[in-house]
């Protein structure tokens, strides 16, 4: 909406000091031709902004131009701030409006407030995009009309019908009643009910979606983060997961836990190794998981895990044994 994008060039004016039209053209996503429109019609309004020729020319505002948002501290500025860092509202097609609102409090905040804190921000990051180990955590793309569609119904309460392809099965059209949204390890999901049984659906593998009319079955208040924890514990201990005893140096526990569903049992053996129960997806899973791990790794138990990881270490081993 222009009145938006207005709020935002004055923010920026306010904030950056003298900016040109090709800077303010990318920062808002717009065009240079829509940005002197923009100036024009808030010269018009009774904005003091003006324009500076030359090679470091640039619009500005008149000195003074600004409001105080009073009663935050510097703690609670910087915890604004570093709250506006995190990517969890990209999941929900968010990312634009947090940007646009961290923008309004950092302008809002007294001056003694919005240099050092703004300056402490820079030195905290929160959720970086890659681990140590350059491992890159990709985040799902979902197109804005399916999050606002869903969004649009969880906020109004409204039933919400969906395209959703479940793993291995052909997309279907159903009608759930929305609960609300989470986001874990930059993946979406949307909590829902259907004919009264819960449901837990993924935002990616939702292809589309349309709010209804019709006004959601679902209880007046909600504590997300108890039903995420009651519907993990489900999924944890359904279908064909299987639980497997392992020792595992302890540099490569992340690697075999970052795979598992559950770490169920954890202690430190003598020799400093640590033994494991894990809850993994299903047998091949489990195979998988403490087979790329090598000899850091050894399976306990239970005796098929034993047996189908020697038949495959005794397979490779034939491969590349002296030729006869």
């Amino acid at each position: 909406m222009r009145a938006d994008r207005l709020v935002s060039l004055v923010l920026l004016l306010r904030q950056h000091g003298r900016l040109s039209a090709a800077t303010l053209a990318r920062e808002l996503e717009v065009s240079t031709r829509t940005v002197l429109r923009d100036v024009e019609a808030l010269s018009a309004a009774g904005v003091p902004v003006y324009a500076e020729r030359g090679r470091h020319g640039g619009f500005a505002l008149l000195p003074g131009f600004r409001t105080e948002l009073t009663g935050l501290n510097h703690d609670e500025a910087l915890a604004l701030l570093v709250a506006g860092s995190r990517r969890g509202a990209q999941a929900f097609g968010l990312g634009s409006a947090l940007a646009s609102a961290m923008l309004k409090v950092v302008d809002a905040l007294p001056e003694s407030y919005r240099d050092t804190a703004a300056g402490a921000a820079q030195r905290l990051l929160v959720d970086p995009e890659t681990d140590l180990l350059s491992r890159r955590l990709v985040a799902e793309e979902v197109p804005d009309t399916i999050v606002a569609a869903v969004l649009r119904a969880v906020f109004a309460g409204h039933k919400l019908r969906i395209h959703y392809g479940a793993v291995d099965q052909t997309p279907k059209w159903r009608t759930v009643d929305p609960i609300g949204l989470v986001t874990v390890r930059e993946q979406g999901y949307l909590l829902a009910t259907r004919s009264g049984a819960d449901r837990t659906y993924r935002l990616s593998r939702i292809l589309a979606a349309e709010e209804l009319a019709e006004p959601a079955q679902r209880p007046d208040r909600v504590d997300l983060d108890r039903a995420w924890q009651e519907r993990s514990r489900r999924f944890r201990t359904g279908g064909d997961q299987v639980t497997v005893q392992v020792r595992v140096d302890p540099a490569r526990r992340e690697d075999l836990v970052g795979t598992a569903l559950a770490v169920l049992v954890e202690e430190a053996d003598a020799d400093g190794r640590l033994r494991l129960e894990v809850t993994f997806q299903d047998p091949r899973h489990a195979e998988w998981a403490v087979w790329q791990l090598g000899t850091n790794a050894e399976a306990l138990g239970p005796q098929w895990l034993r047996d189908s990881l020697r038949d495959r270490a005794a397979a490779i081993a034939t491969c590349y044994g002296v030729p006869s």
